[in-house]
Formats: structure tokens, C-alpha cells, sequence
């Protein structure tokens, strides 16, 4: 997998957990807060939006406002956005996403293509 795809992938996960989030919170009534920041991410995917700029302190705000809502945040989107989203990762995953982006980047130069889920699923039986 390279950059391309890589990116591509954790804007997939990004699609699917707003999309999910702006389900479940559909019934509450405009002006909600937490109605609005599942828009918020669903508002994420235009191509005009600095992901890397507005996704970190959404990311913060959904952990440490709406904490029951953060267990079904993809972990990768932790290490994607990386910077202060890092503070939700214990150091062993830290290490685990460190090993795996080690990996993709010599897939990379090698012109290989990674499996990211095998990739992952291999250091996860090592650990």
C-alpha cells in the first residue's frame, strides 16, 4: 500500500465512521452539539477540507466530550491524524503503528504493495 492508497484508505474509514455517527445521531434536535460535531466529520470528507487541520480537534473533542461515542473511532484514524490524537493510544499500539508504517514505507520503496489488515494482523500475533 502506498501514500496514495494509504490516504485513500483512512478516508474511507473516516466516510464510514461519520456516516455511521450522523446516523446515530440524526434524532437529536438541531443545534445539538453532538448532532453537530458528527456533521462536523461527515463535513470532513470535501475536497476543500485540511483533514490534517480540522480532523486532530475533532477527534479531541469526540474523546474527551463524548467518550461513550470514541471506542468506534477507527484506530487508524488515531495514528492518520496523528500529532495530539496520539494521546489516545497506549504506547504498545503507538509501537504497533510505528512497526506497520515501517513496513508499508519499505513496501513502498521495493515497489511492493502491503496488506495493511495481514500487516497488521501478523504484528498483532507477535506481540
Amino acid at each position: 500500500m502506498d501514500d496514495k492508497q494509504y490516504a485513500e484508505h483512512c478516508r474511507q474509514q473516516l466516510r464510514e465512521f461519520a456516516d455511521t455517527f450522523v446516523r446515530r445521531t440524526e434524532h437529536l434536535p438541531e443545534g445539538d452539539s453532538l448532532r453537530e460535531l458528527a456533521q462536523s466529520f461527515a463535513a470532513l470528507d470535501d475536497a476543500d477540507r485540511d483533514l490534517y487541520v480540522e480532523g486532530p480537534p475533532l477527534v479531541s473533542r469526540l474523546f474527551t466530550t463524548y467518550p461513550d461515542f470514541a471506542p468506534g473511532f477507527p484506530r487508524d484514524l488515531l495514528w492518520f491524524f496523528a500529532g495530539e490524537c496520539l494521546h489516545y493510544m497506549p504506547d504498545e499500539e503507538i509501537a504497533s503503528w510505528q512497526q506497520l508504517d515501517e513496513l508499508r514505507r519499505e513496501a513502498a520503496a521495493s515497489g511492493k504493495v502491503l496488506d495493511l489488515r495481514q500487516a497488521h494482523a501478523s504484528i498483532k500475533t507477535l506481540q
